[in-house]
């Protein structure tokens, strides 16, 4: 997940985070993570494992027309090391409706399964450039709150899990409103760049269940900081 200049610009360090469903988990341990992309070629998945890391989410999709190529070589590899992974999709809410978007995100990698090492797949909901309508994809804030309904619903109904959401306050607030529709089932991966914490949490949950709290990850990609212990992180793969 790469912040566009818009996300730079308007939210100065709103990276990620993702809530975990009604599970209430209070602040406590902490387990480390990452996120990637075909924009890093080579991860050190044992590498980061071995610092301490324990789970990774990648980009499967975007749209209704693009896989990353780099997909199946990071999940395999992220399998090999150890790691609890799952895959993300980058949605374009102006190109397509939600329940085509998560239909072809769970046919490219972004499906579930109760191995106990995959997460549920995340929806990346980010700043629209110009050319996909600006910040908010040309969609109103009702719009933009049906669509990912759309999404989330589908993706629930094809696997018994709901996605989690990644976002920034800044831009939940300004394209859908600070919608409070999605906050006892999707879990939160709420993006802010900081060393002082994830700051607002928007849309009424409780708590983020993912910090994204760095764009620069030692072993390779952004850095994410999941918000309860690793017994946590494995009920959230788990179901």
């Amino acid at each position: 997940m790469k912040l566009t200049s818009a996300f730079a610009l308007a939210a100065v360090c709103q990276a990620a985070a993702l809530a975990v469903p009604v599970d209430n988990l209070e602040k406590r341990d902490t387990v480390k993570g990452f996120d990637i992309s075909h924009y890093q070629a080579t991860v050190n998945y044992q590498g980061a494992y071995n610092s301490g890391a324990r789970f990774v989410i990648i980009k499967a999709t975007e749209g209704t027309t693009y896989i990353d190529p780099k997909f199946s070589q990071h999940y395999n590899g992220a399998t090999a090391a150890g790691l609890i992974r799952g895959g993300y999709h980058f949605a374009r809410p102006g190109s397509s409706s939600g329940a085509a978007q998560a239909t072809y995100f769970v046919a490219h990698g972004g499906g579930w399964s109760g191995d106990g090492r995959t997460l549920p797949g995340m929806l990346d909901m980010e700043y629209g450039t110009a050319s996909q309508g600006g910040t908010c994809h040309g969609l109103s804030k009702t719009s933009m709150v049906n669509w990912i309904t759309d999404f989330v619903n589908t993706y629930h109904g094809k696997t018994s899990r709901w996605p989690m959401i990644y976002t920034t306050n800044d831009w939940w607030v300004t394209c859908t409103g600070n919608s409070n529709a999605f906050n006892t089932k999707s879990p939160l991966v709420l993006a802010r760049y900081s060393t002082a914490g994830p700051g607002t949490i928007p849309g009424g949950w409780p708590f983020q269940t993912i910090w994204q709290n760095s764009d620069s990850y030692t072993y390779g990609g952004d850095s994410d900081i999941f918000n309860g212990a690793l017994t946590n992180l494995k009920k959230l793969a788990t179901g």
